[in-house]
């Protein structure tokens, strides 16, 4: 990743703008490309491909390595012959944000519509069974189509229990092979995406988060892998600890891995999850990276993260054969020395934010000056409020104190600006991304579009339909804006 200066934007799959109220990996997604391409940017990151569990979240999948069916373009499966134009008509929306239950109760019929008109036999799809990958995604997600969607807790009491005689019965089934067939789909057209962005130079950075749900095919079927007990109840659980954000800190939720087990397996299990991210993307960000040098535990029938305990994690021995592989190490949170440490023995990129940069603290290590070239700058990420709402929700103390310091770091990187207003604030903390001494730096598109705190993708802690439906309009990626993009390219030496 540090061969060269380069730039990116991070727009989620969901977030393209499509007639049918989700983005997906049809032309829109070739169309953003394309607009990476004028701009001469070089990186496209995305939040998990993973299909959305616990709150609209791709953080909490039923499996670690499923491709969100949402995602499937219609209009491709039209073309194929799979689907008529009468089949989806009715799919026709306006909406200003994503609607992930209207989603599940609308398309996925018109999938199973499009699978029913599918050759079952054939030969590319037969040997994508065989091989397995999906396997679990598919077995779990027939078990609990026959279950009112239900987690595996609730199953009728024979399927509660993976066995093998349960797999065989259930790998029998048009349901399981639906599922299946959705990862097939979605696989054949990422492919053509992913080849596309290739041609025109462009990488994709995908993200893989630490934790997996608890209502997940790894859990029911692999419990060998967490901390459970005799009855598949979660002894310990995810989570972070108060802060000056939340007293309580954050009750996750998650799962948590049996690093012993995982030690004694070398580490099988996330060797195979790493490398299959890696032939999904060119460069994958791995979410809470902190966690595996410490992680903070808590008791699983605890009501609140309060009283949780810190616990060693697989520090460099898990990636100790992985120095040569290109991944993003999100070092965002709770930062100290083991951290730092496991950060210097990889040698992984970290992540610098400067909507957290100019605090009057001169030591803030998200301020240009304070770090190196063996980073990723950006301005925000999905979980911050877009820079313009931020901007704006400062108190008037807070902003003078933002202002000054944005200046002296402006002026240290002999860095041209103006603070006259809200958006040209953020102009000149883009440009200082562009410029900064970051290999990359990423720009979320909420903030080249200068939106406010209404476009956040998501509030942390937080269940809202607000969190991950955030969409952006077709005429907003105007040409316009890709040569401002391709300009600051050029001045700042980030070119393609």
């Amino acid at each position: 990743m540090n061969q060269k200066r380069e730039s990116g934007i991070l727009l989620h799959i969901a977030s393209l703008p499509n007639k049918y109220g989700v983005g997906t990996l049809g032309k829109e997604a070739f169309k953003f490309v394309d607009f990476l391409d004028k701009a001469k940017m070089s990186i496209w990151q995305v939040l998990p491909l993973a299909p959305t569990g616990f709150g609209d979240s791709p953080y909490q999948s039923v499996s670690s390595n499923a491709l969100n069916y949402f995602f499937i373009d219609l209009d491709i499966l039209k073309e194929k012959g799979l689907l008529t134009k009468s089949d989806i008509k009715h799919l026709k929306v306006k909406v200003e944000k994503v609607d992930f239950e209207w989603q599940f109760n609308n398309k996925i019929p018109v999938l199973r519509k499009a699978f029913s008109n599918f050759d079952k036999k054939n030969p590319d799809f037969l040997k994508f069974i065989n091989d397995g990958v999906y396997n679990d995604f598919s077995l779990y997600m027939a078990l609990k189509s026959m279950n009112d969607f239900k987690c595996f807790k609730e199953f009728d009491l024979k399927y509660q229990n993976y066995s093998l005689k349960i797999e065989k019965e259930i790998s029998k089934t048009d349901e399981y092979l639906f599922w299946a067939w959705t990862q097939f789909e979605f696989l054949d057209e990422w492919k053509k995406l992913h080849d596309y962005a290739k041609s025109k130079g462009i990488k994709i950075m995908g993200d893989m988060p630490l934790y997996v749900a608890y209502d997940s095919a790894e859990v029911y079927k692999h419990k060998e892998l967490f901390k459970l007990d005799d009855n598949h109840n979660m002894l310990v659980v995810a989570g972070c600890p108060p802060d000056i954000f939340s007293s309580d800190g954050q009750l996750w939720g998650n799962p948590i891995y049996d690093w012993e087990y995982m030690k004694k397996t070398n580490y099988k299990w996330w060797n195979d999850r790493i490398n299959y991210m890696l032939k999904l993307f060119d460069i994958v960000r791995i979410d809470h990276f902190r966690g595996f040098d410490r992680y903070y535990e808590i008791d699983g029938n605890a009501d609140t993260a309060k009283n949780g305990i810190w616990v060693d994690g697989p520090k460099f021995d898990l990636f100790k054969d992985k120095l040569d592989l290109n991944i993003v190490a999100e070092d965002l949170g709770i930062i100290d020395d083991g951290v730092r440490n496991l950060l210097r023995q990889t040698n992984y990129p970290g992540m610098k934010i400067l909507e957290y940069a100019f605090d009057g603290h001169p030591d803030n290590d998200h301020k240009p000056s304070n770090y190196d070239s063996n980073r990723i700058v950006y301005t925000g990420t999905h979980d911050n409020m877009p820079l313009m709402g931020y901007i704006d929700d400062l108190s008037e103390n807070d902003r003078n104190i933002f202002i000054s310091d944005l200046i002296l770091e402006a002026n240290k990187m002999n860095l041209k600006y103006k603070v006259n207003n809200t958006k040209e604030i953020c102009k000149t903390i883009i440009k200082m991304a562009f410029k900064s001494v970051a290999d990359t730096c990423i720009i979320p598109t909420q903030d080249l579009l200068f939106e406010g705190k209404d476009k956040r993708m998501n509030t942390p802690s937080t269940l809202s339909k607000n969190n991950w439906s955030y969409r952006i309009k077709k005429r907003k990626l105007s040409l316009r804006l890709a040569l401002k993009l391709k300009k600051y390219n050029q001045e700042y030496r980030r070119m393609k």
